[in-house]
């Protein structure tokens, strides 16, 4: 799990080197809703019969997120890194093997990493945002009914988000956010027979929560 080290230590370069004043630090604490719209280009392997497919549940979680206001350079930029609690996603059958139930878990650690624009000004109480960064999505804990051996290929992929922060005082804050992050995996079970698939997950990530500023 190298990328996740280093998107931190690339959030950390972008923001060194430059003197920042108090005020410039946010952390937000909030519940996301990881909304998979899956598609995937079906299952094969020998074996397994024509219109076999899955489709991915959607979880929800606590997320953590750090905002570097890059105020020195603009009061409208912020450097976000983004990083929830591991939710578990689980796959069902579909099509010809729907009725096997439950075929695939795992838990992703999804870290992301975001430049984002804030609209109006930092004395403004409602300030909308746009973000564009990267996200990095790693799988663990996976389990199968169909194979004891499952690998599941990681993925990196274009993170946009738009949301909006509400400041209660100089402190405290409300957010609220929507993203659209590319995320893919190849699976490969291995058992009796070898049965592959690649999952587009094309999630929607709807997040709220509470900010502190410092």
């Amino acid at each position: 799990m190298k990328t996740l080290p280093t998107l931190a230590l690339v959030a950390l370069a972008l923001a060194s080197g430059t003197a920042f004043a108090d005020g410039d630090n946010v952390v937000k604490i909030g519940i996301t809703r990881y909304d998979t719209h899956s598609k995937t280009n079906g299952i094969t392997g020998i074996g397994v019969p024509a219109g076999a497919d899955a489709d991915v549940d959607s979880a929800t979680t606590a997320i953590f997120v750090y905002e570097r206001l890059l105020t020195p350079i603009s009061p409208n930029l912020g450097l976000e890194f983004v990083l929830g609690v591991p939710p578990t996603l689980h796959a069902h059958g579909t099509g010809s093997v729907a009725f096997l139930g439950e075929v695939l878990s795992a838990k992703i650690v999804a870290p992301t990493l975001l430049l984002n624009y804030h609209f109006f000004g930092p004395d403004t109480a409602w300030r909308p945002y746009l973000g564009i960064g990267i996200n990095y999505t790693h799988y663990t804990d996976i389990k199968s009914s169909l194979a004891p051996d499952v690998q599941m290929g990681n993925s990196t992929g274009l993170a946009l988000q738009g949301g909006i922060n509400y400041a209660i005082n100089k402190q405290l804050g409300l957010f609220a956010s929507i993203a659209k992050v590319n995320v893919k995996s190849k699976v490969v079970a291995s058992g009796a027979t070898v049965i592959t698939t690649t999952v587009d997950f094309r999630p929607i990530v709807y997040s709220a929560g509470v900010s502190y500023q410092f």
